[in-house]
């Protein structure tokens, strides 16, 4: 029980249905599509839509998503909605051209986005509703306006120098981030989710939409064509898992990394975890150097699934074993190799259940904060650059190409105890499968309830250090800086995480991180 003293807040708890998500106008949308007669599948879609709106740092119809999806009494259902380079796009004639990396801020680095072609598939295949009753309110905000919220201004503050061009005249206001309170518009998109709810994905991947996104990023330097739009398709693929201590782990295969959160909780089960100071130095130390070496795995391996061979030893529990071995429980190891440019932050997750029990795990991002920085000319569409994602390393199975998917730090997961299912997601980009790997210690070691797993105190081993929230106290931190950790406190916190679990009373659970500005919603 959380101490009713003290400024927090509490889970919550419905019969019927329940989303939990990092904006209260999404939350409540998703409740009322709910109410409406829509389903959970319905909800996630409706509300997601939205958040590129209430959140447009984090994500938009010009990104990605991913999402898990569970039936009662049928398997879950995975589905890929990452979006591939464009047919031009090659690693020899960019370090041709002297990059040794691939740039963030270019056309180059913007992937055809796969999100619309995956809401219209998931829709088409498990929505109930109508998809123009779904996208309903996403383009009356986006007509309307939606007000800016406290967190989502910080993040806006923080990027401005991201942006360049068309979209400095839509997301500055005289060249300034917008504040709170003060009302964001997005035209050009309510006359694009029209478009979509008329036609479907064609809306969007053919036509008038398509024609404005690939003039736009052609004048801007990129070799996006009309047939690598056209071509997008989203994949249903299997779910990966592994056990920690009687609890499922349950994730998406590559090209995201839900794999390194599975390599990170079979580290992690080497160690008696359950036995240390949850917010103590010595979990912080092992957690960290555990990220170090998973990471060093991921950054070496994890690639489109077309292109990766070895999943399988990436798995396997003797891979784990012997690099939960190398840890020196007091020392810090220098990063095994510097981790990848592929670090951010800009993601939403949404999680929804229905009063039939169908829950939905979905994450949603254009990768850097306001993805490209970029927007096409007509509608505005804010361009991800997920294709910062790849290397231009040659011969890595990541390498930059055309027609492949980049690795991707957004995972959606579900956690499954005996009967109880919980769907869960941690923003924060690569800090995700840490993310991830600590959500489960806390609900499984520390038999912390869901909104307390979600508030507890975060850090995270990355390039510049050991990024550490200030929740850690001053004698932690000192003791970690003794086992050689270079620690710094950010500016905004490290991620967020919504989470909703099903009881085996039927009684559904929510939580959302106070991080954000969202809220968990039920009814």
């Amino acid at each position: 029980m959380r101490d009713f003293h003290s400024p927090g807040r509490s889970a919550v708890f419905a019969d019927n249905g329940m989303c939990a998500t990092s904006h209260p106008l999404a939350a409540q949308t998703a409740v009322a599509i709910l109410q409406a007669g829509g389903n959970a599948v319905d909800a996630a879609i409706g509300a997601a839509i939205l958040l590129g709106l209430c959140e447009p740092q984090m994500t938009g119809i010009g990104g990605d998503c991913f999402a898990l999806v569970k039936k009662p009494g049928q398997d879950m259902i995975g589905l890929n909605g990452s979006g591939r380079g464009p047919a031009g796009l090659s690693a020899a004639a960019l370090r041709d051209q002297g990059h040794t990396a691939m740039p963030r801020r270019h056309a180059v680095a913007v992937t055809v986005p796969g999100a619309v072609d995956a809401f219209c598939r998931l829709h088409s295949d498990h929505g109930t509703l109508p998809l123009d009753q779904v996208l309903a309110p996403a383009i009356r905000y986006a007509e309307t306006g939606v007000p800016v919220a406290p967190r989502v201004a910080a993040d806006w503050a923080e990027s401005t120098g991201n942006l360049s061009g068309r979209a400095r005249e839509l997301l500055l206001n005289d060249g300034a981030a917008l504040k709170a309170g003060q009302r964001y518009h997005a035209a050009g998109q309510a006359d694009v989710l029209r478009r979509i709810a008329a036609k479907g994905r064609d809306g969007f991947y053919t036509g008038e939409v398509a024609e404005d996104m690939v003039a736009s990023l052609r004048a801007l330097g990129g070799s996006h064509t009309m047939e690598d739009f056209a071509a997008t398709a989203c994949d249903y693929v299997t779910p990966i898992s592994t056990t920690y201590k009687g609890a499922e782990l349950i994730e998406l295969p590559p090209n995201g990394q839900g794999a390194t959160a599975l390599l990170l909780a079979n580290m992690l089960g080497h160690f008696d975890i359950a036995s240390l100071d949850p917010w103590g130095a010595q979990r912080a130390h092992i957690e960290a150097e555990a990220t170090k070496l998973a990471y060093d795995a991921r950054n070496r391996f994890i690639a489109d699934p077309a292109h990766m061979t070895r999943l399988d030893h990436f798995l396997s529990s003797d891979t784990a074993a012997k690099l939960a071995a190398l840890i020196d429980m007091d020392r810090a190891m220098p990063d095994p190799q510097p981790l990848s440019e592929t670090v951010h932050k800009e993601t939403i997750y949404i999680t929804v259940v229905d009063k039939d029990r169908v829950a939905v795990s979905l994450i949603y991002s254009i990768f850097d904060n306001f993805g490209s920085g970029l927007a096409s000319d007509r509608f505005g569409i804010l361009f991800q650059n997920r294709g910062a994602g790849f290397t231009l390393q040659e011969g890595h199975p990541n390498e930059a190409a055309g027609g492949k998917r980049p690795m991707h730090t957004i995972i959606p997961a579900f956690l499954k105890r005996g009967d109880e299912l919980m769907p869960f997601g941690v923003m924060g980009g690569s800090y995700q499968a840490t993310g991830h790997a600590r959500f489960l210690t806390n609900t499984v070691d520390f038999g912390l309830n869901l909104q307390a797993t979600i508030d507890a105190p975060r850090c995270f081993s990355e390039e510049a250090g050991l990024k550490i929230e200030k929740g850690y106290s001053p004698a932690v931190m000192d003791e970690l800086r003794a086992k050689g950790h270079n620690l710094f406190v950010p500016v905004l916190p490290i991620g967020g995480a919504q989470a909703i679990r099903i009881g085996t009373d039927g009684v559904l659970e929510g939580g959302s991180d106070p991080r954000k500005d969202g809220i968990a919603l039920g009814y």
